[in-house]
């Protein structure tokens, strides 16, 4: 017979299996470890991604990979999702950017390129309405806003950046990294 404490690991199991199926019938792309800490999103593809490998597999994903090691996190302290359905034109709906982002339920949300962060942008755009500070309501590069308890920053272009080879700009992504170390033990 099972403990009480196994039962409930088990429901919780059963629970996010289910959402997570859910969402992937509907289109949505995620990858990673589901229940990360890091939720690295992207709607602009690199040209290998649009041609059938898993996002995040290319340049761009293992230099945040990097970084985010670098700052601390644990290897594999980290989920993607695409902004886009699974047919990688479409944008996903509101609604369901959203679902997908409570159910992956991040700490901290990177949004690695402009196509992203008007996802995100649309998706909350009433809770960064109720910021303040015009810059983080606006997902402006380079700034953390936090909604809804997580801390949101767009970079505007990572694989942009990594792919012209400008030092500065690379560097500005870094700089802005830099702003989001674990909030728990560094690893």
């Amino acid at each position: 017979m099972a403990s009480e404490r196994e039962l409930r690991a088990r429901a919780y199991r059963a629970k996010a299996e289910a959402e997570l199926s859910g969402l992937a019938a509907r289109g949505v792309v995620a990858g990673g470890n589901a229940f990360s800490s890091v939720l690295l999103a992207k709607g602009e593809l690199t040209d290998e991604e649009a041609g059938g490998a898993a996002a995040f597999s290319g340049a761009d994903g293992a230099a945040l990979k990097a970084s985010l090691a670098r700052l601390g996190y644990a290897p594999e302290d980290w989920a993607t999702l695409l902004t886009c359905e699974d047919d990688l034109r479409t944008p996903l709906a509101p609604e369901v950017l959203r679902e997908a982002v409570c159910t992956l339920d991040p700490v901290t949300v990177v949004l690695c390129d402009e196509p992203a962060a008007d996802a995100f942008r649309e998706a909350y755009a009433d809770e960064l309405s109720a910021i303040g500070d015009f810059q983080q309501a606006m997902l402006v590069p380079g700034h953390v806003a936090d909604v809804l308890g997580m801390r949101v920053m767009a970079l505007g272009g990572f694989a942009a950046a990594l792919a012209s080879g400008d030092k500065g700009r690379k560097q500005a992504m870094w700089h802005w990294l830099k702003q989001l170390p674990p909030l728990a033990e560094p690893f």
